[in-house]
C-alpha cells in the first residue's frame, strides 16, 4: 500500500469517527501515517467509550496514556490516549487539553489499564483525574515536590534525598548547586589531577624510563 492510499484510508477513518461521535469527537488530522482526533475534555469518557464500543471501530485496547506540556498556552497540558483495534488492525490517537487546576475525568472505568497510566501522568505532569480510584504518585517518592516532566521543572530538581546515618532515616534537603562542584577529586565537573611525565611527581609513570624522564 502506497502512502497516498494509506493516507486516504486514514482520512476516511477520521471522517467516520467525527461523523459518528455525536459531538464527543471534535476534529481530526492525519500526519506521519497516523490519525489523531481531538475531543472536548469534558466528554473524554464518552469519546473513548464510543471508540471502544462502536462495531465498525472496535478500539478495544488502550495502549498508552501520556501527557505533553505547552506552558505558553492557557490550557498547557495535552492528555493523549493511544488506542488499538486488534480486529480492524488500526490505531488512533485521541487528544484533549486541560490546565493545571481543571481535573480530567478518569477513563479507568472504560479501560481499567488507565489506572496506572493516569497515576503516571499525575505524577510527571500534575494532571488531575477526577473519579480515579487511587490517584497517588507512581514513579517518584510520596514526599517528592513538583512534577519532573513539566517544562519549567529544574534539571536538578528542588530537593535531594539521602540517608542520614545519625538520624537513621531518609531526609530531604534543598538542592545546593555549589555542592555539586565541590565533590572529591574524582568529580566529573573538575576532573582529576593526573600525573604527567616530567612534572616532578615522586613516582614514575609507565614508560617514563623509555622516554628518558626522571622522577
Amino acid at each position: 500500500m502506497n502512502w497516498r492510499v494509506a493516507d486516504d484510508a486514514l482520512t476516511a477513518l477520521g471522517e467516520q469517527v467525527v461523523a459518528g461521535g455525536g459531538g464527543a469527537i471534535g476534529d481530526f488530522f492525519v500526519a506521519h501515517g497516523e490519525v489523531t482526533v481531538t475531543a472536548p475534555a469534558a466528554r473524554v469518557v464518552e469519546a473513548l467509550t464510543y471508540l471502544r464500543d462502536d462495531p465498525s471501530l472496535q478500539f478495544h485496547q488502550l495502549m498508552d496514556l501520556c501527557g505533553a506540556d505547552y506552558p505558553q498556552r492557557s490550557l498547557r497540558f495535552d492528555v493523549v490516549y493511544h488506542l488499538l483495534s486488534m480486529t480492524k488492525n488500526r490505531r488512533i490517537r485521541v487528544k484533549i487539553q486541560t490546565d493545571e487546576d481543571t481535573a480530567v475525568a478518569s477513563v479507568a472505568g472504560v479501560f481499567p489499564v488507565a489506572d496506572w497510566f493516569e497515576r503516571e501522568a499525575f505524577d510527571m505532569y500534575g494532571v488531575f483525574f477526577s473519579g480515579h480510584p487511587d490517584l497517588r504518585r507512581l514513579l517518584t517518592d510520596y514526599g517528592f515536590h513538583g512534577h519532573p516532566l513539566r517544562k519549567d521543572f529544574p534539571m536538578t530538581g528542588y530537593v535531594e534525598v539521602r540517608y542520614d546515618d545519625e538520624l537513621k532515616r531518609v531526609v530531604y534537603e534543598p538542592v545546593n548547586s555549589v555542592e555539586f562542584r565541590n565533590w572529591d577529586f574524582l568529580s566529573p565537573w573538575e576532573g582529576a589531577e593526573y600525573a604527567k611525565p616530567g612534572q616532578g611527581y615522586p613516582y614514575k609513570l609507565p614508560g617514563d624510563d623509555k622516554a628518558g624522564v626522571k622522577a
